[in-house]
């Protein structure tokens, strides 16, 4: 970390000795906690010698926290998806960032500079979203596939509430050739809902699934994909002829919370080619700092690359959130019967 550290000690230096004393409270996914212990939270705390507070959950309950404690903030900066970012941003819940505070902020490829707009959020990974599969029980070409009989009782498909949720419905319509109109996606699913073990709201929560071997094929987001690399069972990652989604997970920072100049330096650091690198060779995080350059072990499995990154299937945030309640009433009354 030679070249970043000098950078981000001038930038604490003015408070250091404040900042032994202060605490920063993140909230984050809770997959690869012990990971990021080690790449980022860990490092972090002996450089600028304050406290993290890590926070884990799935979006819902994440987002739900962030909105009962709007004038009286217990969150200083929250890693969430784009649309649940854009939602933040609509209710008011998030600050703009000043993006002159990121010395990294140069580094990024373009669509993570500013993925909502008005300066509200910034990228940090990419990822990729297919279906993981048991190979020796079962072969996957299509996303339909999820919906076919040779699946029936053995598949999880995400909640429509997840971040997973609406970019398994995208795929699923154009597997079923409904690309324009989600209704039919989702009243296919409800017909086919007795056939389905569960529907998912954390990555965690199937990676059990899949290991215990209640389930042998579901969507999945490639930064989960380390949790089934190396397990016992022969997993694979799918390649369907229709592709595969895509998004990005985004940084935030709640309005009003006192403590942005620690947040600012917690993001910068996050963003930085040294933790995104580490992050990467781990399988747990996609690198959004184009400059990054992975092994080629950790390039396959993961979503690298701007030939790789512009080649996925996404669904804008705006459309997620101007969507979501139509496809969650549908849900309801199909889907969850």
């Amino acid at each position: 970390m030679k070249r970043l550290i000098p950078a981000f000690i001038l930038g604490c230096a003015s408070a250091s000795a404040a900042a032994a004393n202060e605490t920063l409270t993140i909230s984050v996914y809770s997959f690869a906690q012990d990971e990021y212990r080690e790449a980022l939270y860990a490092p972090f705390e002996e450089i600028c010698g304050c406290r993290l507070v890590v926070e884990t959950g799935n979006s819902v309950e994440r987002m739900a926290k962030i909105e009962a404690n709007a004038a009286n903030p217990v969150i200083d900066m929250a890693v969430i998806s784009t649309q649940d970012a854009l939602s933040l941003a609509r209710k008011g819940l998030i600050a703009p960032l000043d993006t002159t505070r990121l010395t990294n902020f140069d580094q990024l490829y373009e669509s993570a500079k500013d993925p909502i707009g008005d300066n509200m959020a910034v990228g940090y990974t990419y990822y990729a979203t297919s279906i993981v599969y048991r190979s020796d029980l079962v072969e996957i070409n299509s996303w339909a596939d999820l919906l076919g009989d040779a699946l029936a009782g053995q598949v999880t498909l995400p909640n429509i509430t997840t971040t997973q949720g609406p970019l398994t419905l995208m795929m699923l319509g154009k597997a079923l050739g409904h690309e324009d109109d989600y209704a039919p996606v989702l009243s296919a699913i409800g017909a086919r809902s007795d056939d389905i073990v569960t529907f998912y709201s954390r990555s965690s929560e199937l990676v059990q699934l899949m290991n215990q071997q209640e389930v042998i094929a579901a969507p999945v987001g490639r930064f989960a994909w380390a949790s089934f690399k190396n397990s016992a069972l022969p997993f694979a990652w799918a390649d369907p002829a229709e592709g595969q989604a895509g998004g990005m997970n985004v940084m935030v920072m709640t309005a009003g919370n006192g403590n942005e100049d620690l947040a600012y330096q917690f993001m910068d650091y996050w963003l930085s080619v040294e933790v995104q690198t580490k992050v990467g060779e781990m399988l747990v995080d996609s690198p959004a700092n184009r400059e990054v350059v992975l092994s080629d072990d950790a390039a396959e499995n993961l979503t690298y690359g701007a030939e790789v990154i512009d080649a996925l299937n996404i669904l804008s945030a705006a459309e997620i959130l101007d969507q979501r309640e139509d496809w969650v009433n549908q849900w309801n009354n199909e889907v969850i019967r």
